[in-house]
């Protein structure tokens, strides 16, 4: 809701991510209305039974979620060393219980950390600054984009988007050919958990050739999410941070930030745009 000084909620109907709410805005308040809200869960990634990471995330697509965050971070190299996934409702929030092979275990064990996740943060709770940055293999030169097909690439990102549409309150991802077209994409409340679902879409589907679309800015963190997936392109609907152009040079990551129709702003690797 915009605008309003006071609120209260009546009856609460889960609809796919989001609610409805009764409230009152500040301008009407003798006669309330519905209106959605986007819901926010904490989400608990347990791996072989130790609890890895909370984060806060729209509580659909997890099995996604949990795949693309495993790739994301290193965790895993490829899906099939995830051997199975839980999905378990609990009191205060969900648990996704991931099974995985007994060599990827042990080297999660030897590096794991702790963090209890807020909303589109990637970073909180790391043990020490060297935990931050993560190495990254540099990125070979296989793909060319037209940016002539940013443009309807854009207009589809909102089919991604129902809840957003209703609540004006998450991000988006989405995955691009090489021609523009979009072939699937996932929103979340927190703009790195839309791009892991996405990852974990990616991964599952196969698809390979194409760059990222995210509806955020581009931080570090999803400069880095995207090359450890081996993604060469990324678009962002928003700025870039410094850190992610100097990751993003680092590694041969194209990153365009300001995707608008019409414009975008070229911050590394331009040779894969024409």
């Amino acid at each position: 809701m915009k605008n309003n000084s006071s609120s209260q909620v009546k009856n609460v109907t889960s609809i796919t991510g989001a609610r409805s709410v009764s409230l009152w805005q500040r301008d009407a308040l003798t006669h309330a209305r519905e209106d959605m809200l986007a819901e926010e869960v904490p989400v608990a990634l347990v791996y072989n039974g130790i609890s890895h990471v909370v984060m806060m995330a729209s509580p659909k697509d997890l099995e996604l979620f949990a795949l693309g965050f495993s790739l994301s971070e290193g965790i895993v190299e490829s899906s099939h060393e995830i051997y199975g996934m839980d999905i378990v409702q609990g009191c205060n929030g969900i648990e996704v219980q991931i099974e995985l092979s007994s060599r990827r275990f042990m080297g999660l064990k030897a590096r794991r950390r702790q963090l209890a996740g807020r909303t589109g943060c990637g970073v909180c709770g790391v043990e020490q600054l060297d935990d931050i940055g993560k190495p990254l293999t540099a990125l070979p030169f296989t793909q060319t984009f037209d940016l002539a097909n940013l443009d309807e690439a854009l207009a589809s990102l909102k089919t991604f988007q129902p809840v957003g549409q209703l609540t004006g309150c998450t991000h988006a991802a989405a995955w691009l050919t090489l021609s523009g077209e979009a072939l699937g994409g996932h929103e979340d409340v927190g703009r790195h958990v839309a791009l892991d679902k996405l990852l974990g879409r990616r991964a599952r589907e196969g698809w390979n050739s194409g760059a990222v679309l995210v509806s955020s800015r581009a931080s570090y963190e999803m400069v880095q999410k995207s090359a450890m997936c081996g993604v060469e392109i990324l678009f962002a609907v928003s700025a870039a941070t410094s850190l992610a152009v100097e990751v993003a040079e680092r590694c041969n990551l194209t990153l365009v930030g300001f995707s608008k129709p019409g414009r975008a702003t070229v911050y590394t690797h331009p040779q894969r745009l024409r």
